[in-house]
């Protein structure tokens, strides 16, 4: 017998944001605080447009000098229902070739795994 095991029984509640007028020390300051890779960023009306990752900060933002957490945040994001299992989770991962995956209750940001 196989047990799966479910996004909501392993993803990170305490989820850490920021402003995408935010400045990327911002959010570097804050990751480095929480010893966390990613922090999900919202826009004025608090819905999320973007994830910005230690990888974004060191491609983008070092390597590539852009300025701010618009610029350099991904936009496009994946996002998983805490009712998908692990595998599933580690399918869209892996094909999109991510590290972070927000998970969503509906249109509602309920964790990160």
């Amino acid at each position: 017998m196989k047990l799966d095991v479910l996004v909501k029984d392993v993803m990170k509640r305490n989820i850490k944001t920021i402003k995408d007028t935010d400045s990327v020390k911002k959010a570097a300051t804050l990751m480095k605080k929480y010893n966390i890779g990613s922090v999900i960023v919202l826009d004025k009306k608090k819905n999320m447009v973007g994830i910005l990752t230690k990888a974004d900060i060191v491609y983008k933002f070092v390597a590539e000098g852009k300025k701010s957490v618009k610029s350099v945040m991904t936009k496009k994001y994946k996002k998983i229902s805490p009712r998908k299992t692990l595998e599933d989770a580690s399918s869209i991962m892996i094909k999109n070739k991510i590290e972070k995956l927000p998970v969503f209750e509906k249109n509602r940001l309920v964790g990160i795994i």
